[in-house]
């Protein structure tokens, strides 16, 4: 079984970018599952839709490059190569997760992939990532910080104030807006008048492009160019990503509020299916390898999902450890 590492370093290669896409909706949708049994605690958010997105970001960056990302972040950690087991194990609470079962669904990270802490406070990742981007450009390292956010965080203090200090220090941060019309439960056009996520950036002075999210070239083309003037010296760059949920906010809602007829519309632009019939079309696969391809995933997120199941809990004491204090052994602050 191949690394967290090892998985990052293969995700140039264009099937490795499909067999990745594919990974995050089998496992996203083995997820849905396994709450309806009781295997999965608290609240959850899946990303089934968003695949282009988290893949292209991810193969648009180097291994040392810091990546921070909202609780919808499942796919995104997949995409920077967290393997299966060390996802599905955090989120199920089991010590073979990626923070050992003690964060859950909106808390993976691994910083050897270059995963911070995903957020579950809207809009937490946007000054953290501004903040990463300030320490690579302070110790010299030519590093590219990227903040993941929500449509909804344009609308907050955070995100003014994490693309105004970028700006103004111009630092070598990308700011990725995934919108995917919904903020929760409130669609886009009733709490944001502009119909342009990225026309905010100029605001900032920052150079800004609203791409389709669910195309995979898209992405890999916004991304190569903001990531490269940012590892140039260029300062930051906004990216809003168009996107679609096709979920529900969380596994409790059943998006009963969306209109008759747009999740169909958006189901027809699937871009897991969309990358898969252009591999094809481009000769990089062929038919009957895809859907070799795809049946190899499915058994293994089936192995993934059975390695997990009887996999421990951690014990109670583990809440203790990672927890710091100014104080040294002697109470001395």
């Amino acid at each position: 079984m191949l690394t967290s590492v090892e998985r990052r370093q293969l995700l140039s290669d264009p099937v490795e970018q499909y067999r990745r896409m594919r990974e995050i909706r089998e496992l996203e949708e083995r997820i849905v599952g396994l709450f309806s049994e009781g295997l999965v605690h608290g609240t959850t958010h899946t990303c089934q839709g968003q695949e282009a997105l988290a893949v292209g970001l991810a193969a648009s960056l180097n291994p040392d490059d810091a990546v921070s990302c909202t609780y919808r972040g499942h796919g995104i950690a997949l995409a920077l190569g967290l393997t299966p087991d060390s996802v599905l194990g955090e989120i199920m609470g089991r010590t073979t997760g990626c923070i050992g079962g003690m964060g859950g669904s909106m808390h993976l990270s691994d910083p050897d992939v270059g995963l911070m802490p995903t957020f579950a406070i809207v809009g937490a990742g946007i000054p953290i990532g501004a903040g990463a981007a300030l320490a690579f450009q302070t110790r010299g390292e030519s590093r590219v910080s990227v903040g993941v956010f929500g449509d909804g965080a344009t609308n907050i203090g955070a995100f003014h104030e994490g693309l105004n200090l970028a700006a103004i220090w111009n630092l070598p941060v990308v700011f990725v807006c995934d919108n995917n019309v919904y903020a929760e439960y409130s669609r886009i056009d009733r709490t944001t008048r502009v119909t342009d996520i990225s026309t905010r950036a100029a605001g900032y002075g920052m150079p800004a492009e609203s791409i389709d999210g669910m195309e995979m070239d898209a992405v890999l083309g916004a991304m190569a160019r903001a990531v490269d003037r940012a590892r140039g010296g260029g300062g930051p760059t906004l990216i809003e990503a168009r996107t679609y949920r096709y979920a529900g906010h969380s596994r409790a809602d059943l998006a009963e509020y969306r209109p008759a007829g747009e999740l169909d519309a958006w189901l027809d632009r699937d871009p897991v299916k969309v990358r898969r019939e252009q591999l094809i079309s481009m000769g990089l696969l062929s038919a009957e390898g895809a859907s070799a391809l795809d049946g190899a995933v499915a058994a293994e997120i089936d192995a993934s999902v059975e390695r997990t199941r009887s996999a421990p809990h951690p014990p109670v004491a583990a809440m203790f450890e990672n927890v710091w204090t100014g104080r040294n052994a002697q109470g001395s602050e």
